[in-house]
């Protein structure tokens, strides 16, 4: 494949499937080329009957830096997707078809992969280590386990650098309780290992130098369950966590994230274009050092 930032491999005689985003040189940005090459991935293991357990991975220091906003690559992906440019802010019918457009891709980027993702017929793992910020943890949350290593961090900054409720697979109030969820949200602040453990985000927390094989070792451990018990078990919870409300609160959360889109523009029509304000991070500024600021509490 030209453009690889995916990769996908077999374990175990068969039995464990290992996708791994490969873009590290960019923190795993997710381009829409990669979110189509990991649902090919995905695809792959699903219809694979040795398969017993998928693990997504990632190369490099961090997980993910969430959606690729700027990269040149990632911005010749979205046309003649929404228009990024001046003309994005004209009044009426221009805002209104390219609203519609940003909707129609978001709904099926971001939002039903997702969706798929969480219910793929095989058990799944998140091997996470350094940063998931915002669409990373779509990517997280969609699994059924998650293993972290000890230097993890979880953050999604959309809420106060956007304008937005959240990224648009809105589970935070069943990962982080609904308390949780507003302080993170508003304040932006991450999370770690160890409070991701508590909260019971995070099954499992390994040293980062062990991360791969720790992970594996309990991939094993699951592969060695009945396929048709294991699904069992994953189907009785999801439709447990449906019953409480969990995939209708999705589909609001969803719709919320693109009202939010919409006052965005609305409101900064002469300055950056959509999805770009000032103070967003990207994954070019991870681990470059940060300006000097006052203690918040």
């Amino acid at each position: 494949m030209a453009d690889e930032q995916v990769t996908y491999e077999t374990l175990d005689e068969g039995r464990i499937a290992r996708i791994w985003l490969d873009r590290p040189e960019s923190q795993n940005a997710q381009s829409r080329t990669l979110l189509v090459q990991l649902d090919e991935a995905f695809t792959r293991a699903e219809a694979d009957d040795q398969v017993r357990v998928v693990i997504l991975a990632a190369r490099g220091k961090n997980f993910s830096a969430g959606h690729d906003l700027g990269s040149e690559a990632a911005l010749a992906e979205r046309k003649p997707g929404p228009d990024q440019h001046p003309t994005f802010r004209s009044h009426g019918a221009t805002r209104s078809a390219s609203m519609e457009k940003l909707y129609l891709q978001e709904w099926h980027f971001y939002f039903e992969n997702t969706k798929r993702w969480r219910d793929l017929r095989k058990i799944t793992i998140a091997q996470v280590q350094g940063n998931a910020i915002s669409a990373a943890l779509m990517l997280i949350w969609a699994c059924d386990l998650i293993v972290a290593a000890d230097d993890a961090k979880f953050s999604d900054v959309v809420g106060v650098r956007l304008g937005m409720p959240g990224v648009e697979y809105y589970a935070h109030p069943w990962e982080f309780g609904p308390r949780k969820a507003k302080e993170l949200l508003l304040t932006g602040d991450s999370i770690d290992a160890e409070d991701a453990y508590r909260l019971g985000m995070v099954s499992k927390i390994f040293p980062v130098e062990e991360l791969t094989d720790k992970t594996l070792e309990f991939a094993r451990r699951i592969a060695e369950r009945p396929t048709m018990a294991a699904l069992l078990i994953k189907d009785s919870v999801n439709a447990a966590s449906d019953a409480m409300g969990f995939t209708e609160a999705l589909r609001h959360g969803f719709h919320i994230h693109e009202l939010g889109h919409a006052h965005w523009a609305a409101h900064n029509e002469n300055r950056l274009p959509l999805g770009l304000p000032p103070d967003v991070p990207d994954w070019r500024t991870l681990g470059a050092p940060k300006p000097a600021r006052r203690d918040q509490p």
